[in-house]
């Protein structure tokens, strides 16, 4: 049999929900293949450690992270708590950096049984590629003066290293799909990085020949998610551009509640790290109202990591099937709690 270590940070607000959630769903999905386990070991590193001990993780908690196989996430941030900026930064961009997670993976599809909000959504199924360990998010920069003089410098970051280990992947992964990967760029507005990615891109897709591409400027890009976004398949994008992008893939599903991410370390030298798109929601959080598609479908994506593609593949039919029977949380329309959807998803797939 086949164990997985698998440290858990639940994280704040809904992350105390949906992880529990979506971890019973991966035992049903283990007890059904019979040569998987997992053991779970939780982490309670959120805002609230912060405000007890002044830091989101402790010092060695990068060095603990390494001896797992994989991270499974739930939310961090609580803004009337702590910043934003102390909560990202000490714990989720932190484990990114420090496991050098290079590689952030985002689906979007139009999933069945799911009312999207687009008028003629056309049945799309899309992945965003996005570059995860530099570019917009770089830390490089700082402030000077003060009162009207005060000045604030961000120094965006693209290394040839980084950018082309992220296309690579978008094509290596387009070919066990329909094998069309576009590039978001703004080289008519950006004069020195865009042009640079631009540059990479065109060196790259010379060595997958059999491929199709686009580059299309991220403003346009946003416009025909909108629009036509059953005519893309991979999509690959800088921290910034990536980053916008999945939230409004998360929008046209029908909820951001419903998406999920990988951060992903293609070298398998450290853990990689699973986690949803959607935020804490502390206004919901507590309520049992959370939905718990997007860390369930992120658990999925752990599967498929680890080589369990068609037991993950049974986990999103089990959500499917789910949503076509009218079982929905209070932000796709319903009124199931988030046991309620668990329970039920648990019961389709031990069906399969």
């Amino acid at each position: 049999m086949n164990k997985f270590d698998i440290a858990v940070i639940p994280g704040d607000g809904i992350g105390l929900e949906v992880v529990p959630a979506a971890k019973q769903v991966l035992e049903a999905a283990a007890e059904l293949h019979g040569g998987l386990s997992f053991q779970w070991t939780e982490f309670p590193w959120n805002c609230e450690y912060y405000l007890k001990h002044g830091q989101m993780m402790p010092e060695d908690g990068i060095a603990t992270l390494r001896n797992f196989d994989h991270i499974f996430l739930g939310a961090v941030g609580m803004p009337k708590l702590v910043p934003d900026h102390i909560s990202l930064w000490g714990l989720l961009i932190k484990i990114r950096r420090e496991m050098q997670q290079s590689i952030n993976v985002r689906p979007a599809k139009l999933l069945r049984g799911l009312q999207s909000p687009l008028r003629d959504p056309k049945h799309f199924d899309l992945i965003v590629v996005r570059e995860n360990s530099e570019g917009e998010y770089s830390e490089i920069g700082g402030r000077i003066h003060s009162g009207p003089d005060q000045m604030a410098i961000q120094n965006a970051v693209f290394t040839r290293k980084a950018t082309e280990r992220a296309m690579r992947y978008a094509f290596e992964l387009a070919k066990s799909r329909r094998n069309h990967v576009t590039s978001a760029t703004k080289s008519n507005g950006i004069s020195h990085s865009m042009p640079f990615w631009d540059e990479v891109f065109n060196e790259v897709k010379g060595d997958y020949a059999e491929a199709e591409t686009a580059s299309i400027h991220i403003d346009a890009l946003a416009a025909f998610f909108v629009m036509k976004p059953h005519q893309f398949d991979v999509i690959v994008a800088s921290n910034l551009f990536g980053d916008i992008l999945t939230d409004l893939g998360g929008a046209i599903m029908g909820s951001i509640g419903i998406a999920p991410a990988a951060n992903l370390n293609v070298e398998r030298k450290f853990p990689s790290m699973f986690e949803p798109v959607h935020g804490s929601a502390p206004d919901i959080a507590g309520k049992g109202l959370a939905n718990p598609i997007g860390q369930i479908w992120t658990g999925k994506m752990m599967l498929d990591f680890m080589g369990y593609t068609e037991l993950g593949n049974l986990i999103l039919e089990a959500i499917e099937d789910t949503l076509s029977a009218g079982i929905k949380t209070a932000d796709l329309g319903g009124k199931a709690t988030t046991s309620e959807m668990t329970e039920y998803i648990i019961a389709r797939l031990r069906e399969k």
